[in-house]
């Protein structure tokens, strides 16, 4: 617990342990469980309800949000109807004891999602999570274009690389080049006919698997979205995702596949019209988001004084940012 300045005294105030139901005194364990870019999370049992629970600490938003941690308690509050996403139990986003947002949220079981085994368990979990109604008072964010609020976010990220003097001149030039390709593409979507819960962030550790007889889960919602299903199929679907955390690039064959498994899931719940088209649409777009996310975090990764620093996610930059990848991408692209 030492890892996080001050998360030892926050543990033993009242609000958080009256919050959950934990005895005054400190004696359950939290164990450090997984960490990415912007979160810590650790692993603990109640030891009233024999529970596991999951305390996420959160360190920045990539949303640029000041309420972070908060708004994603919102979001899994309006999904937890799904079966598929964990219960949030609490959350602290004041920052008033402790300079991190705090959240707390059921413990799910299950393991990283493999793509050639298992893909169509990733199409169940969505079709599962994009069929939830949202009423209209929620708090999720509604971009009223999709495809030119993701370029927009390209363009903010890449800005990091692109300004940045250790950044590869070739590289600059090569990227840039995708993105003037992708604006040609920003205005070729109408609106959806249908909006949802999106996650935006599909790569295969945010899966839970756990089986045909066994429940299967999608965790980390750290940017949701009122959104168009396509966008999420869109990312699931995209290289940049799927060989972010393995080597898998899927065939076109698998993609059709999984979609109509999707497409059957989620017949009679909702629109899906066209669905298949905008989520064709959405691919190179997530593309160039994932190559310019990895050019931003690459920059970041330069500093020596980084607050998390993770080995595999520096290689996959290297990956990411490297001719042969970019070349491929650039096929995507045009």
């Amino acid at each position: 617990m030492n890892q996080v300045q001050g998360l030892t005294e926050y543990i033993r105030r009242s609000r958080y342990r009256e919050g959950l139901g934990l005895p005054k005194k400190v004696t359950e364990e939290y164990r450090m469980l997984a960490q990415g870019e912007y979160n810590r999370n650790y692993l603990f049992l109640h030891p009233v309800t024999g529970k596991k629970l999951i305390l996420r600490v959160n360190f920045g938003s990539q949303m640029h949000l000041e309420n972070q941690i908060e708004y994603e308690y919102k979001a899994l509050e309006l999904l937890k109807g799904s079966g598929r996403t964990p219960k949030p139990l609490y959350v602290d986003g004041t920052k008033e004891h402790i300079p991190y947002g705090i959240m707390v949220m059921e413990y799910l079981p299950g393991h990283a999602l493999d793509y050639e085994r298992e893909l169509y368990y990733g199409a169940d979990c969505l079709a599962d999570i994009h069929s939830v109604p949202i009423a209209g008072d929620h708090s999720l964010i509604v971009p009223e274009n999709p495809l030119r609020a993701v370029l927009e976010e390209c363009e903010e990220m890449f800005l990091k690389y692109e300004e940045s003097d250790p950044g590869d001149r070739e590289k600059k030039k090569k990227i840039r080049r995708l993105l003037k390709k992708g604006w040609e593409r920003a205005d070729s979507l109408e609106s959806p006919i249908y909006r949802c819960c999106i996650n935006t962030e599909l790569n295969s550790t945010n899966f839970l698997i756990n089986g045909e007889k066994g429940e299967n889960y999608l965790i980390d919602w750290e940017k949701p979205l009122y959104g168009d299903p396509a966008q999420d199929l869109g990312h699931f679907l995209a290289p940049t995702t799927t060989f972010w955390k393995t080597d898998v690039i899927l065939e076109k064959e698998q993609m059709e596949n999984f979609m109509e498994v999707y497409l059957e899931k989620a017949a009679g719940r909702f629109d899906t019209k066209g669905l298949k088209e905008r989520t064709r649409a959405y691919i190179p777009v997530t593309c160039l988001r994932g190559i310019t996310w990895c050019a931003m975090a690459w920059v970041e990764y330069q500093k020596p004084d980084k607050e998390i620093f993770n080995e595999s996610t520096a290689r996959k930059l290297e990956a990411y940012l490297s001719h042969g990848f970019l070349n491929r991408i650039g096929k995507i692209v045009d």
